[in-house]
This record gives C-alpha cells, structure tokens and sequence, in this order.
C-alpha cells in the first residue's frame, strides 16, 4: 500500500465531487456540542471543562457516513451497463443502492445472514437485487467478487478503496468546517474506511480513537501481529462493524495517524444505544453507540478542557430492538 497518497487533496476532491449532490443525495448532518453532564457523564469531566461533541451523521441519507463514499466511487469511475455491485453488512450496501438509484444506474447488493431483515427490506425498497450468502460478510464478498467478474459491473468496496475512504474523510472536513477543531475524535471501526477518512483529514491536528467490540478486533488483532490479520466476528454490532480483515488503506494511515485502539464489549455498546435511545431519542445501530460507550466505561478518559467528539455514524437497524 502506497504512503504517498495526499489525504487532504483527495478528501477536498471528493468534496467537490460530491458538493453537486448536497440535498438530493447527501446533507450536512448537525453537530451537537454538549456538556457532559447531558450525556449522564462524570461530575469530574464537567469541572474540567470538557465538552463533547455528537456528529450525527446517523440522519444522512441512506441512514450511515456510507453514503459519502459510495457516491464518491460511483462519480469518480465510469459506469458500465451492468451497473454496480456491493458486498455489505447492510450499511454500504444501502448507500450504494441509494447512489445509484439517484444515478439512475442498476445495483446488486450481496449480503451475510448475520445483516437484519430491517437492512434487506430498506434495499429492496430502494431497487437493488438482493442476494443473502453465507452467515459472516466475508462470505457475501467472495460471492460479490465471482458476480463482478462474470457481470463486469463496477466494484463498490464496503471500505477498501481510495475513492470510498476519501468520501468517508469528507465528514472530518465537515465536522472542522462546522465547529472548528476537535482535541479528540471517536470512531468505530469495522474495515476501517470511516477511520481511514478521519485520520486521513485530521492527521496528528486531531487524536483520533479507534473503537472495537471485543468480538470484532480487526484493527487491535492487526496491532498485535503487526499485519492485518483474518479475525472471527460476532456480537452485537456484527452487522456493521463485521469485516473480517482490516482494509489496506487503514491500515496504513492508522499506522501512522492513530495511536489509540480500544475494545468494548457488547454489553458496554448495548448499555449506549439504550442510552442515546431512553435519554435523547437517538435511535441509532449498535455501531454508532461505541464512542459513547468508551466515555461511559472509562476506556477513554478525555483530558480537562478537552473537545471529544464522537461520530454517531448509523442508524439502520430495527427501531423494535430498542424497545
């Protein structure tokens, strides 16, 4: 993998790319700054004089940041007549299928058994044709990989290429556009395409924290073996932050850029969605509740006066699950 590569350039590129479709396709997501006492937090982060920040990004279209980097793919590179095709846990699968619908352009989307009923029926309803294999994402991507070498349609990476990470990075841009510059930012990490994009804007200007289930380490089990490595996933945030493997371009930019990567475990995320859902009417997936999670657990303890902003990045999931 190349280190060579200008974040900033292609972050500010798919910027531009992606500016024509503001409203139609994508919208800038609110920025909330709150104390922390509003999030139920120490007493002690209050008297610091810490202030947290929520991007929600679960309100962009198609329910996830997804939507950024799979739009920038599909500007970015010709369409063939086959259209496209994704292999997703449910979230790029639908970013992609909304993209391409505004596109006017055909869309298959491979999915795992583990991706819920609620993600299945939303692509459906967006056109795409549905094809469920196996039970874990790595499954739905070899199926997917066979399907577009057969079709020639246009490959969309759930989270591994250039195009998708640098559409992720548009959201760092826009959270400094909103709000300035965070001290902090925590994001979960599935592939790691979000990250990706985060690091890749923010650089060494931002600590930026990455976030695992215990049950789902790709980027912690890397760190260890000092490679990306296959992990066996599972748990509650399985359907989102499934990836086997971390991507290539992760990888390498978090080696660089990020210094922090905690694990959380399902009880501790489950503990937040409820939270984000009972206190502040936040529906959102068990994977945008993880840089909660980590404040209310103490795996990350932010420093006083610090500005930690978390990314609630998704929201499609079954609202009976918060019940």
């Amino acid at each position: 993998m190349q280190t060579t590569i200008d974040w900033h350039d292609e972050i500010e590129g798919a910027a531009c790319r992606l500016a024509a479709h503001r409203g139609a396709y994508l919208r800038e997501t609110p920025l909330w700054k709150l104390s922390p006492a509003s999030l139920g937090l120490p007493a002690a982060l209050e008297a610091g004089g810490t202030e947290v920040w929520l991007k929600l990004e679960h309100l962009q279209i198609a329910g996830s940041f997804k939507a950024r980097g799979m739009m920038n793919r599909l500007l970015a590179q010709p369409i063939p007549a086959a259209g496209v095709v994704v292999a997703s846990g449910g979230n790029a699968g639908i970013a992609t299928a909304a993209a391409a619908r505004a596109l006017g352009v055909r869309c298959e989307v491979f999915l795992p058994g583990v991706s819920p009923e609620a993600k299945r029926a939303r692509l459906r309803a967006l056109g795409a044709e549905v094809t469920v294999v196996g039970e874990a994402y790595a499954d739905a991507l070899a199926a997917c990989l066979a399907r577009q070498r057969e079709s020639g349609a246009l490959l969309t990476h759930a989270y591994d290429q250039l195009e998708v990470v640098a559409g992720a990075g548009t959201l760092g841009r826009e959270i400094e556009q909103q709000g300035g510059l965070p001290d902090a930012v925590l994001v979960s990490v599935g592939g790691g395409g979000l990250i990706g994009g985060l690091a890749g804007w923010f650089g060494q200007r931002s600590r930026v924290v990455a976030l695992e289930p215990e049950r789902a380490p790709t980027l912690f089990r890397a760190r260890e073996a000092g490679h990306p490595v296959d992990v066996e996933v599972g748990g509650v945030a399985a359907d989102s932050l499934g990836a086997k493997r971390i991507g290539d371009f992760a990888w390498d930019i978090t080696q660089r850029e990020v210094r922090d990567a905690l694990l959380l475990s399902d009880e501790a995320i489950r503990a937040a969605q409820l939270w984000l859902w009972k206190e502040m009417k936040l529906a959102v997936e068990p994977a945008a509740a993880l840089p909660l999670a980590a404040l209310q657990t103490g795996a990350y303890v932010p420093r006083a006066g610090e500005k930690v902003c978390l990314i609630v990045c998704g929201a499609n999931l079954d609202p009976a699950s918060l019940a």
